[in-house]
């Protein structure tokens, strides 16, 4: 159902990116999955680079925002053993944004990370919240996010 969607939308899942250090891209517990932080990384590369809003634009932040979370999404696939149907829906999501000196907009940020959410999942995308601005972020990416889902056992 939720590849159905994803076809339906034309967007393409990245496979799990490997961790760059020392922890796990996903990590499922019972019920509960914790999808590590992911950076806006497409084939290898990152797509937004730097404080927000210069040289990264709120929207392209935005559009980062966005492709972490077809990463978060692409681990959460890898951590379910390719089902990603047993998700069942998204608690919360942690966005944090590299942010320039007076930068008071990360929540708009975000949106480009809840926005896809909601429109891929429905209501079951509807979650809570905390978006952080950041002095830098690991290989200097612009924006990084974390999730917390509720999966079928």
């Amino acid at each position: 159902m939720i590849q159905a969607r994803l076809d339906e939308l034309g967007w393409t899942l990245p496979d799990a990116t490997p961790a760059l250090a020392a922890y796990r891209p996903a990590v499922l517990d019972g019920v509960h999955l914790y999808v590590s932080g992911q950076l806006p990384m497409r084939d290898g590369r990152l797509t937004a680079e730097g404080p927000v809003p210069s040289p990264c634009t709120l929207e392209c932040a935005q559009q980062a925002a966005r492709q972490c979370v077809l990463n978060a999404l692409g681990a959460a696939r890898d951590a379910l053993d390719g089902d990603l149907d047993r998700l069942e829906r998204v608690l919360r999501l942690g966005v944090f944004v590299a942010s320039e000196p007076g930068f008071a907009q990360q929540h708009l940020v975000a949106n480009g990370a809840s926005e896809a959410l909601v429109e891929l999942l429905g209501d079951a995308g509807r979650h809570a919240r905390a978006a952080v601005g950041v002095l830098a972020l690991p290989l200097g990416a612009s924006v990084e996010v974390e999730l917390l889902a509720r999966v079928r056992a």
